[in-house]
């Protein structure tokens, strides 16, 4: 009976109808594929993307050079050298971040006593030159500078949360 059966299934192509019987069905749901560009999907209020370095105020930077981001990365991608300044603060004079070598972890957020790195939750960037993946200090500081408000907010909604 089931060798009958077989054949039956075979020459009636049973599999095919399966198939088409299951693409009738999707048919008339709606799509789940979001037109990117146009469309965002929702993002977590925890996501780290690219890195930005934060000023105070009063416009003065806040990084002071204590190295623990550094010392925290897992996959040395921070680069910091730091001078003292002429009025005796120990400041950084190069702060590079690899994006080819980061995994971002965010510890070197989390290691941070000032608040001076952060990553952000931007996600669309990419590097088309050699080079272009080494963030360097002016860099961080242009984004810190652009993306202030949104680091800001996210700060306050993140303490809300602890």
């Amino acid at each position: 009976m089931s060798k009958l059966r077989s054949y039956i299934r075979t020459f009636t192509l049973w599999e095919l109808w399966q198939g088409l019987g299951v693409t009738f069905v999707n048919f008339f749901k709606p799509p789940v594929t979001l037109n990117y560009p146009e469309e965002k999907a929702p993002q977590s209020p925890r996501f780290r993307g690219l890195h930005a370095l934060r000023r105070y105020p009063n416009g003065e930077e806040r990084c002071i050079a204590c190295k623990l981001c550094e010392a925290v990365c897992p996959a040395l991608a921070i680069t910091i050298e730091s001078d003292v300044g002429e009025d005796g603060t120990r400041r950084t004079t190069r702060y590079d971040i690899d994006l080819f070598k980061c995994i971002y972890c965010g510890f070197c957020e989390e290691a941070c006593p000032v608040d001076a790195i952060v990553e952000t939750r931007i996600h669309e960037y990419h590097m088309e030159a050699p080079g272009e993946n080494i963030m360097t200090k002016d860099k961080l500081l242009a984004i810190g500078d652009k993306y202030d408000a949104m680091i800001s907010a996210d700060k306050a909604a993140d303490a809300k949360y602890r």
